[in-house]
Formats: structure tokens, sequence, C-alpha cells
């Protein structure tokens, strides 16, 4: 498999005036194509964070982040917000979806700031909504829909661009826990059609769905486990896995 994210040595410092809040102190992990991992981590540990330089919604203060081989911290705003549009999908935990518009026009707008012509749009969304199970539903707005439809909304819209990479934070988080078990099957089927998949989460039982957990601590990474195979790698590689995201 190829690396689809490498991060080294990724520092992160804000600054409150005279006083300086290292979120991130040197984090070193690397996906590959198709893995699914989650990061877990208590409040303050540095995982939102991580998050958003992953997302390529906030930039490191140091170090090297590359995306599919692209040093993510030399590229200027446009470039940036490029690569963000194209090579990630992302899904929020308050669904983040615009209450005037329709389930269609809603997965349609990330297509909108790619150039997409109205009809091809309306082909890819129309297919990636049937992907999620709600053709019967693409004139409803979110206020009409309940909140596992919500996220199956906001799934299909971190599809619509075909993703290198679908980023969850916290995707569970405003549901009840069948709902939210409907949702993680979905990841589950996104991760065995090849799918590159991070989630941030504080269940347990949500990160027992990926193949391996980085648990974030202090601002680095404290411990990698490894859960279970990725799609095919042997179960004897996994035992003997070293503690990496590798």
């Amino acid at each position: 498999m190829s690396s689809i994210i490498r991060l080294q040595d990724v520092t992160k410092v804000y600054r409150m005036g005279t006083v300086e809040v290292h979120a991130l102190r040197g984090v070193n992990a690397v996906v590959e194509e198709g893995d699914y991992v989650a990061i877990m981590g208590p409040s303050g540990s540095g995982k939102s964070t991580l998050m958003h330089i992953i997302g390529c919604l906030d930039r490191p203060t140091a170090g090297v982040y590359e995306l599919r081989g692209q040093q993510v911290q030399s590229l200027n705003d446009d470039q940036l917000s490029h690569t963000r549009n194209r090579e990630i999908g992302f899904v929020f935990q308050s669904f983040n979806l615009l209450p005037v518009m329709t389930v269609l026009g809603n997965v349609e707008l990330p297509m909108v700031y790619s150039g997409m012509t109205a009809r091809k749009r309306h082909e890819r969304a129309m297919e990636v909504i049937g992907s999620v199970g709600l053709t019967d539903r693409i004139k409803h707005l979110p206020n009409e829909l309940s909140g596992g439809q919500c996220q199956r909304v906001a799934i299909a819209r971190a599809l619509v661009n075909d993703p290198a990479i679908v980023l969850a934070d916290e995707p569970t988080g405003n549901l009840d826990s069948k709902t939210g078990e409907e949702i993680m099957n979905l990841f589950d089927d996104l991760s065995r059609q090849g799918r590159t998949i991070l989630l941030v989460t504080h269940e347990r039982e949500v990160a027992e769905h990926a193949h391996r957990i980085i648990h974030v601590r202090d601002g680095v990474v404290h411990e990698v486990e490894v859960l279970k195979p990725r799609p095919g790698e042997k179960e004897a590689a996994v035992a003997g896995a070293p503690a990496g995201v590798k």
C-alpha cells in the first residue's frame, strides 16, 4: 500500500498575547491508502488540532505534512482551499447542512466550486444520495429529516467529489445509540469499498470500528492500537506490527 498521509515532527503553537499554547508537540504518523483510523484522546490532547491540520483547515507551525506526496504546509490559501475541496470530504457532529437548501442542493454544493456542469452535478449527487439510501428525500429540507438522515446527507456530500480521504469529527455525537450504529455501519461499508477514513471520537465503541486507533495525549501520539487487519493485510502481520500508523 502507498501512504496517503505523512506527518513528520508536526507542531502547532497558538499565541495568545505573550502566552504560547503548544497544541501539538511533534506528531509523526503515516496513514496508508484504504486505511481506517480513529483518533482518540482526552479534552485538550490535541486530537482536534491534528484533525484540522490533516483536513487543511489549519497549518502546522513547524514540521512536514504530506498529502499524496504534496507538502501541504507550503501551499498558499487558494491552493489549500482547492486541495481541501478536491481531496477531503468532511463529516461533522453537527451535520453543517445549509437549512435553506434541499438534500439535493446540499449534496451538489461542493461540486459548484469544482466547476462541474449542472447536469453532471445532478447525476453525481443522485448517485451518492442513492448510495446512502435517501433517494426519496431529495426535495426535503434538513429540518424535515431525522438526525440520522441528516448525517447520511452529510456523508453523501463528503463523498460527492470522490475525495482521497473522508474525515469525520464525532460523527455519532448528536445521534442516539441505534442511529449511531447505523451510521458507523455505513462508514464500515465505505472502508470495505477502499475509502481512506479518519475519524475523531471519544467513544470507544465507535473507535473499535476502525483498523487502528491513534491515542493522542499532551500533543503527541502516545500509542497506536492495532485492532484488525486492513483489506489484504494478513492477521500475522498485524499481530507483529510496530506501534505506528503504518
